[in-house]
């Protein structure tokens, strides 16, 4: 069999392909999203003198809301193994206001790509690090080199009663502790000693200090924070939340392994590395998704104040980052010249013509989303590997019950949640999770009292539970 391509060696084709893994339908939002991340591969491979020029084309998504324009982004960013954040246009504000500026989207896609390229570093020294935590939990059960089998474990049922004589460390020869050690650690890989306790030293978590800050002031609290933690071991500091102190907590065996594990393998990371890593990414494979993008339009050209304050103010603030700028982090200077921009909204009052023109421009590609069709609603039912009926099933299989949705009861499912966006709002798939909420909320509520047993839901056990509600608009309009 042949191994599966990197996420960077995909076609267009094969990107639409795993798209459609878990998005129904918009083949031309896929399309749009596919040529974007096939081209930053192509960028890579054009000559220095050239590649530079080479900039992303930034794209509007068009389309109601529940038609999968948020988790298209979503899956290309995962398909990509690139650094993603999904931000809401309309909760920003322009410089000047109480609020968050709009350089923020990239100090925490930033921190987005920081964290990424943390996990994939730890993951590959997670083996290391679990060897390291094996040593510190058999030193913490006993197992030293000057211990032999007398003494295994001082909180734990499998130790030496306090009226049984121990025998001195002294007494053992070298070689019957290192045949002890290696025989815990036989036991410890294997689980038997899972629920022993033990005592181990730990690196005491820092205490968040953001809850006493104002809106648009997380920036000011994070760095607040990162420099209490670098004060490290100063005692008189530590109860403002300095990183650097140990302390001592009784855990089991396999819980200990796992702090252990998780603390030896961030030690080990190379945080420089993570860091130069972290930034190129970010800055050329990055994606920042700006939700809600219709709300800070507005037809005067964007000057609208009042409630919402200076929408225009914020599309000018917007326009420098997406068009290249250098934004200040904590990491260093990061450059947004080849980000990709995916903006998104309803536009249903406002239209993308009513965007200021120079941030109309920075955005060339232009895709409308479709809305769902009874068709459409019957196959996102279906199809998706993480579709609505199969986390449904598996949530009450947990409690032992075997529910059966037949084809009929999706086809019912998807025609009334058709019929309720036609007569009142369109929310799209939103609707579904609504109808199979209402349609299962007995079954979830009994479900622990029907363990073992079989519940087949047909067509007539959907019209039973919902078609009373789906009929009288005004139940529709606050149940469904």
């Amino acid at each position: 069999m042949a191994p599966s391509p990197k996420p960077q060696d995909l076609t267009p084709r094969e990107i639409v392909a795993e798209l459609d893994r878990y998005v129904v339908g918009q083949a031309q939002a896929k399309r749009a999203v596919a040529i974007a991340l096939r081209n930053r591969w192509r960028r890579q491979r054009v000559g220095p003198e050239l590649r530079d020029e080479i900039l992303p084309k930034n794209i509007v998504m068009i389309g109601p809301t529940g038609v999968g324009k948020t988790e298209i982004a979503r899956r290309l960013a995962r398909l990509a193994g690139a650094p993603f954040v999904k931000v809401e246009a309309s909760k920003f504000t322009e410089v000047g206001y109480v609020g968050r500026d709009v350089d923020s989207m990239i100090r925490d896609l930033v921190e987005a790509a920081v964290k990424l390229v943390k996990e994939e570093e730890i993951a590959k020294l997670r083996e290391r690090a679990r060897e390291a935590a094996e040593e510190k939990v058999l030193d913490a059960l006993g197992f030293g080199s000057g211990f032999g089998l007398g003494f295994r474990n001082p909180f734990g049922g499998r130790g030496a009663q306090p009226d049984e004589p121990q025998a001195a460390p002294a007494s053992h020869p070298a070689g019957s502790a290192a045949g002890a050690r290696e025989k815990a650690r036989a036991q410890l890989r294997a689980g038997t000693l899972d629920d022993d306790l033990v005592e181990v030293e730990l690196s005491e978590r820092a205490m968040p200090v953001m809850p006493f800050m104002g809106p648009g002031m997380e920036d000011m609290a994070q760095g607040l924070q990162d420099m209490v933690q670098n004060l490290g071991n100063n005692p008189l500091l530590g109860m403002l939340g300095g990183g650097g102190r140990k302390r001592k907590r009784k855990v089991n065996v396999k819980e200990a392994l796992e702090l252990l594990t998780d603390e030896e393998a961030a030690r080990m990371v190379d945080m420089e590395r993570v860091t130069r890593e972290a930034l190129d990414r970010a800055q050329n494979a990055g994606i920042v998704f700006i939700d809600e993008i219709d709300k800070i339009a507005g037809g005067d050209g964007g000057g609208v104040r009042g409630p919402d304050v200076s929408r225009g103010g914020v599309q000018r603030d917007l326009l420098p980052i997406v068009e290249g700028s250098n934004v200040n982090t904590k990491y260093g200077v990061v450059k947004t010249d080849h980000m990709l921009f995916v903006a998104a909204g309803a536009f249903h009052v406002a239209k993308v013509s009513d965007l200021i023109p120079e941030l109309q421009g920075r955005f060339p590609i232009r895709v409308e989303l479709e809305p769902l069709t009874r068709e459409d609603l019957v196959r996102i039912l279906k199809e998706p590997r993480n579709s609505l009926v199969r986390q449904y099933t598996a949530l009450l299989a947990t409690e032992g019950v075997d529910v059966q949705i037949r084809d009929e009861a999706v086809d019912e499912i998807a025609r009334i949640a058709a019929e309720v966006n036609e007569r009142m709002e369109n929310i799209g798939a939103r609707r579904l999770h609504t109808v199979m909420e209402r349609l299962l909320d007995q079954l979830s509520f009994e479900g622990s009292e029907l363990r073992g047993q079989r519940i087949v839901v047909d067509a007539a056990y959907v019209r039973d539970r919902l078609q009373g509600i789906a009929q009288d608009e005004d139940l529709s309009r606050y149940i469904l």
